[in-house]
């Protein structure tokens, strides 16, 4: 069970390849793999192998002398454990439709690559963007509970109040359990830990707070209604 699970890890090449759970295949293997003719086998692992200069005995490939092969004597014949990446390498330099095949699939690994390295950066260029709407959508309500909450003991404490009521509905957890669930650690902000479409959550309800408190509505009012809110769309 666990080798058909490991096996199912493996790129598609890897699977034609037989690597093993150690990351290797052999040159037989890959030999078999490249549709190369027979009679030349031990003239390719020698020119590709033996004598590559790029290729470093016991990390690129291990010598393995296969004596059991010719129980009658005579010359044992040689396989050798190559690593899943000097197997590789050595496909993509083959010049028939094998070879053709790998190279093919490499490049297209590496499109891969480069498209999800390309929307990782606009991941994080639209993060960046949100993070920076956040706190000027932050300071805005932090501005209008200055101006329009009438003074009292409590005032300062107006903002935690709305924030940790802000996440308590989007996200239904506590400020506690959340920064428990990021890692959140000393003066780091949960904000740093969310998506960008988290924090356009987050500042649009701000938003709406910020409009709330302008109509002159107190805590327990926006509570109330925020709270509606959400179930409305989330059931909707």
């Amino acid at each position: 069970m666990n080798e058909i699970v490991q096996t199912t890890n493996n790129t598609p090449i890897e699977i034609e390849l037989n690597i093993d759970n150690e990351g290797y295949t052999t040159a037989k293997n890959l030999y078999n793999f490249l549709e190369l003719d027979k009679s030349n086998y031990s003239k390719w692992y020698k020119a590709n192998i033996l004598d590559n200069e790029f290729a470093e005995k016991n990390i690129d490939y291990i010598v393995l002398v296969l004596k059991d092969e010719n129980p009658e004597g005579g010359r044992p014949s040689k396989d050798f454990k190559l690593t899943a990446t000097f197997a590789k390498k050595l496909a993509m330099t083959v010049k028939n439709k094998k070879g053709e095949q790998a190279r093919q699939y490499f490049i297209a690994c590496e499109q891969m690559l480069v498209k999800i390295v390309q929307q990782k950066r606009e991941l994080q260029k639209q993060w960046e963007i949100e993070r920076a709407k956040g706190v000027l959508v932050r300071h805005i309500l932090t501005d209008t509970i200055k101006m329009k909450v009438a003074d009292s003991p409590n005032k300062k404490f107006m903002y935690p109040n709305y924030t940790k009521l802000i996440y308590k509905v989007l996200f239904e957890k506590t400020m506690k359990e959340l920064q428990e669930q990021y890692g959140v650690k000393g003066k780091e902000s949960i904000r740093d830990y969310l998506t960008a479409e988290q924090l356009k959550e987050v500042e649009s309800m701000e938003m709406l707070v910020s409009s709330l408190i302008n109509c002159g509505w107190g805590y327990n009012q926006i509570k109330e209604f925020v709270e509606q809110t959400n179930t409305k769309q989330l059931a909707g």
